[in-house]
């Protein structure tokens, strides 16, 4: 299928000129399904990775509306990390070269206030930022967004990760109910859709499939030979996929408890989630797993109902779930949103009745692989990718999410892209960073300030 060209929506001269000049010539996907609403005033939902030029598709809309003559903030475009915004107010001044006068400002945590105060007094167009410092300055009366008739949420899913859903809603609470909103993720989650129906207003959706088909989950059946154990087959599928996520599910609270021990001793990243832990334990657990600092969570299928884990790389049936409606349902946690996904099923010869009955109930042949072989357990165990920090302060200490993210991507401080999932409980906080940076982030979270007072913060994974 040939790309719609540019030059086949309605934009201005001066904007279908600069198009031309960058280069521009056919639309990508999420391009040509999003601008065509986006430039009737529609708010528009999308679906949409990096690099699937999103930002040019919102920033088309933004410029083609802007009043140059009124120097009010017109359009606001919020970003997860600091390193987001500056790519993006970038993209935003590259297409509007060819208006003059655009005023474009970037207003992020980590960075000092005042100047930024100060910039907003001579007056901007458009402002990009993270939730946090934007809803600083509201709070503050530096920034005024009454005349606003755009919103953007970029990469909305990693923003909620981030813990900013608070900020998001005091910012849609300080603006004008007669605007258009447009917003996009990688992923449209449950919690998305329940924003998109409190911020927006009938908005088109519009989901990119992906070309290639690697959304099936591949499932493979391995049998054990009777002198084979079960915990040394599931040590070699670990090491032989090496899964940054993986669940493996257990029968029994017990036997959950002892393959997770186990697995430790061998020096994996796991947690355990079964009926006995306490809340807090259960929060800690989970928390460590969503933040990809522990990369496999053993359970039983009690435990993990109701669970909503995205990005599932692996699920490893440690045994054969009681029946087939439960396999399904097993091993639907993995490959979704288009990603690949692997279902691994671990059995002996005398379960061959079950594996029958499965293959029946899903109407197809499961072919049966050979184990990995044994030398892929020469190898030291794989580690997580991410570690877990917490801080001794939360909501009733006033921390929030923009105040970690900003302490960490401070002065000489790590970068955003190191910065995981965030989570601020009533007298504590988590943050995910990446391994490599675990000395540093600890450096200026320990070192800096929170809310103008010192907080302990040590690494628990």
């Amino acid at each position: 299928m040939s790309q719609l060209a540019f030059s086949s929506i309605k934009l201005s001269p001066a904007l279908q000129t600069n198009i031309e000049a960058l280069g521009y010539t056919g639309m990508t996907p999420i391009q040509a399904q999003s601008l065509p609403p986006i430039l009737e005033g529609k708010d528009v939902l999308a679906q949409g990775k990096t690099g699937s030029g999103k930002t040019a598709a919102f920033t088309l809309g933004l410029l083609e509306k802007l009043d140059v003559k009124l120097l009010k903030v017109q359009s606001l475009v919020l970003c997860p990390t600091r390193e987001l915004a500056d790519q993006v107010a970038g993209e935003i001044r590259k297409l509007a070269r060819t208006i003059p006068n655009v005023k474009v400002l970037t207003m992020c945590g980590g960075m000092p206030f005042r100047p930024q105060a100060e910039s907003l007094e001579h007056g901007a167009h458009i402002i990009v930022g993270t939730p946090g410092r934007v809803e600083d300055h509201l709070r503050k009366g530096t920034l005024k967004l009454d005349q606003l008739n755009t919103l953007v949420l970029d990469e909305v899913d990693r923003m909620l990760d981030m813990g900013f859903q608070d900020a998001l809603d005091a910012i849609v609470d300080e603006i004008p109910t007669q605007r258009q909103t447009l917003l996009f993720s990688a992923t449209i989650s449950d919690s998305i859709r329940w924003i998109s129906r409190r911020i927006m207003s009938s908005p088109v959706e519009v989901i990119i499939k992906e070309t290639h088909d690697d959304s099936t989950i591949q499932q493979y059946l391995y049998r054990l030979s009777d002198n084979q154990d079960r915990l040394t087959g599931l040590r070699l599928l670990l090491m032989h996929f090496q899964p940054e996520s993986a669940v493996v599910f257990c029968k029994t609270k017990q036997e959950t408890q002892e393959v997770a021990d186990a697995l430790k001793k061998q020096g994996f990243c796991v947690v355990v989630l079964h009926g006995n832990l306490e809340q807090r334990e259960r929060d800690q657990t989970l928390i460590q797993f969503a933040n990809k600092s522990a990369s496999i969570l053993v359970a039983t299928d009690v435990a993990a109902r109701g669970l909503d884990i995205e990005d599932l790389d692996a699920v490893i049936n440690y045994q054969l779930a009681n029946d087939p409606e439960s396999h399904v349902h097993r091993i639907g946690r993995t490959g979704r949103a288009g990603s690949k996904g692997i279902a691994c099923t671990l059995h002996y010869e005398k379960e061959q009745h079950k594996v029958a009955q499965l293959e029946v109930y899903l109407d197809k042949d499961l072919e049966v692989q050979p184990l990995p072989p044994a030398s892929v357990l020469d190898k030291p165990s794989y580690k997580a990718v991410m570690s877990t920090l917490q801080i001794d302060g939360g909501k009733k200490q006033k921390v929030r999410p923009g105040d970690i993210l900003g302490a960490l991507t401070g002065e000489n401080g790590v970068s955003g892209q190191q910065v995981g999932k965030i989570k601020i409980y009533n007298n504590w906080s988590f943050v995910a960073v990446n391994r490599d940076v675990v000395k540093a982030a600890l450096d200026k979270l320990g070192k800096g300030k929170l809310k103008g007072r010192s907080f302990r913060v040590r690494q628990i994974r």
